[in-house]
């Protein structure tokens, strides 16, 4: 093996023309143990053209060997060689050892594929195989989690729990088992799993996970514990931020949720969701100023974000700010962003300007959408009214008086037509 230090010991060096010299010795002169023990340590040190070569000058003399290649297939996966990859592994014999693990492989590069049947039926083979084999099980649960194929997943994790199997390659099973139950929406069974989960191994990614699937549950008080106690060991971690405002904001606890996003956005500041979310607090809380800051943040990071628009249209239509909503509106409708009720705030806000061929435009633009939302439909019939458009109004208030025969008023008006 002096050949192999050698040759380990210039690369360490950084002598690479000297390293490269031993690597020809040991192609040349080398033993086979001494060309396997090279192209391993090659591989981990990232030399992969090098230790490909290795490994093929070992399959010449090891053409059945499936373990080398196995280890040739990795290689060639990391140099992007992936149909190389599929058609070394599919080379060797179902009588070799190693074909579990070969089919192992197989149904990770089929995944990455896309070719989730064909990497089912790797898994499946291999189980045959291999039948109480717990990386199968963990396999097949992490190809049906990718899948969306909670059920079975489910299944197979709880069987390797069952089996006493709790950590498996650096997953702890009770972790991935919460969360694909809380991704299924089984929050409440999801729970108990992420609590055993943070018992073995304290994982900020699963804190957060537990957390906001406590939120999810209703359980606000709970979330916020969770939440607070990741914040103080990664005050870095963004996505905590929101959730730990709105659990705040159902617990009714407003100034708490303001100061959550205050600290939030400081950590974050290109979140669009946090500004829009201050902004409702800020509302709550009675600062329009504040709120109106935050929607307009929301907008500069994305000039399209319709709900941010549509909240701080409804700030603006209550100050009666009307040139502001046809402001904001117009710059969505710019974007591409058509939205029935973006065209409604700017029908109302035309009409209270007295810009009444817009203000009908916007109407019509909204119609087709909001026709059956009785209150858009009481304004625009009105509106229709005001603009001396009275077959246009009866039609809108024989559809509300079909949607509610007992308004009098609406059934008043309708007679005052007729006449």
């Amino acid at each position: 093996m002096l050949l192999v230090q050698q040759m380990l010991q210039h690369i360490e060096d950084g002598n690479m023309k000297k390293a490269e010299s031993y690597l020809r010795k040991i192609k040349a002169e080398g033993t086979d143990e001494e060309i396997f023990q090279s192209a391993q340590e090659l591989y981990h040190l990232g030399f992969l053209k090098e230790a490909k070569e290795l490994y093929e000058q070992l399959i010449l003399q090891f053409p059945d060997d499936g373990e080398l290649k196995i280890l040739l297939a990795e290689v060639l996966l990391d140099l992007d060689q992936e149909d190389d990859s599929i058609f070394l592994l599919g080379s060797i014999s179902e009588t070799d050892p190693d074909y579990p693990r070969a089919l192992l492989l197989l149904a990770d590069l089929y995944q990455m594929q896309g070719l989730i049947e064909v990497s089912e039926r790797k898994l499946q083979e291999a189980k045959e195989i291999l039948p109480n084999e717990p990386i199968i099980d963990f396999a097949l649960g992490e190809l049906y989690t990718a899948s969306g194929n909670y059920v079975d997943a489910v299944r197979y994790f709880k069987s390797l729990i069952d089996q006493g199997q709790e950590n498996i390659a650096g997953n702890n099973i009770h972790a991935r088992l919460a969360e694909v139950l809380s991704s299924a929406g089984e929050f409440e069974e999801a729970l108990p799993h992420y609590d055993q989960a943070l018992e073995d191994h304290l994982e900020i990614n699963t804190l957060f996970g537990f957390g906001f699937t406590a939120y999810k549950a209703g359980y606000y008080r709970k979330a916020i514990d969770l939440f607070l106690k990741l914040k103080e060991l990664d005050p870095e971690f963004h996505s905590l931020y929101l959730y730990l405002g709105r659990a705040y904001e159902h617990e009714e606890d407003i100034a708490h949720a303001l100061e959550v996003v205050k600290a939030g956005i400081k950590v974050d500041e290109f979140n669009k969701e946090l500004y829009q979310f201050g902004g409702k607090i800020a509302l709550k809380a009675g600062d329009e100023e504040l709120a109106e800051d935050y929607f307009r943040q929301s907008l500069v990071l994305d000039p399209g974000y319709i709900d941010a628009a549509l909240t701080l249209n409804k700030l603006f239509l209550h100050q009666k700010r009307y040139e502001d909503v046809v402001e904001i509106s117009s710059v969505l409708e710019q974007e591409g962003e058509p939205d029935p009720l973006l065209y409604w705030d700017m029908a109302v806000s035309y009409h209270h300007l007295e810009q009444f061929s817009h203000a009908l435009k916007y109407y019509e633009l909204a119609y087709n959408d909001l026709k059956n939302n009785l209150e858009f439909l009481e304004e625009y019939g009105y509106f229709l009214i005001e603009e001396g458009k009275r077959e246009e109004a009866a039609q809108i208030f024989q559809t509300l008086v079909q949607e509610d025969p007992t308004n009098e008023e609406w059934i008043m008006l309708l007679e005052r037509f007729e006449k």
